[in-house]
């Protein structure tokens, strides 16, 4: 993997692009300096973890022939006080069909997160990451 990070403002605006042209941006709060103008890294992290989980996720469903019009994570993040202040968990909110067997979903997730997933395996000595699904027509 290579990726090619670069200021883009002063003082902490920054654009990261991958190898084949994806970009996005990264900034400070703004009670620090930052400009509000991207992801916090913090974020991303979080981020990074629901992205790799909802990819393995599918790629498991899709195997078992199962299809999800709705497929939404609300992810919930908490830190632990102080200099750093790493994650001390990530809760994950998964929102699909209610005509997908919960139990079945159930131990995909658990399986995703526990064996498939690289980022929750690159965090899993140091963060808990929990989990619940959602499954209703209103939603």
């Amino acid at each position: 993997m290579k990726l090619a990070f670069k200021r883009s403002e002063k003082p902490f605006h920054f654009e990261v692009e991958n190898e084949v042209g994806a970009q996005l941006s990264i900034d400070a709060a703004a009670s620090i300096g930052g400009t509000d103008k991207g992801l916090r890294p913090m974020e991303l992290v979080a981020a990074g973890v629901a992205g790799c989980i909802a990819i393995d996720l599918i790629l498991i469903l899709e195997k078992q022939r199962i299809d999800s019009d709705k497929f939404n994570i609300d992810i919930e993040a908490n830190r632990v006080d102080g200099t750093p202040s790493p994650f001390e968990n990530i809760h994950l909110k998964f929102t699909l069909d209610p005509e997908i067997d919960a139990n079945r979903l159930t131990k995909n997730i658990q399986l995703v997160i526990n064996k498939y997933c690289s980022v929750s395996a690159s965090l899993k000595d140091t963060i808990d990451i929990t989990f619940e699904i959602v499954q209703n027509d209103t939603v």
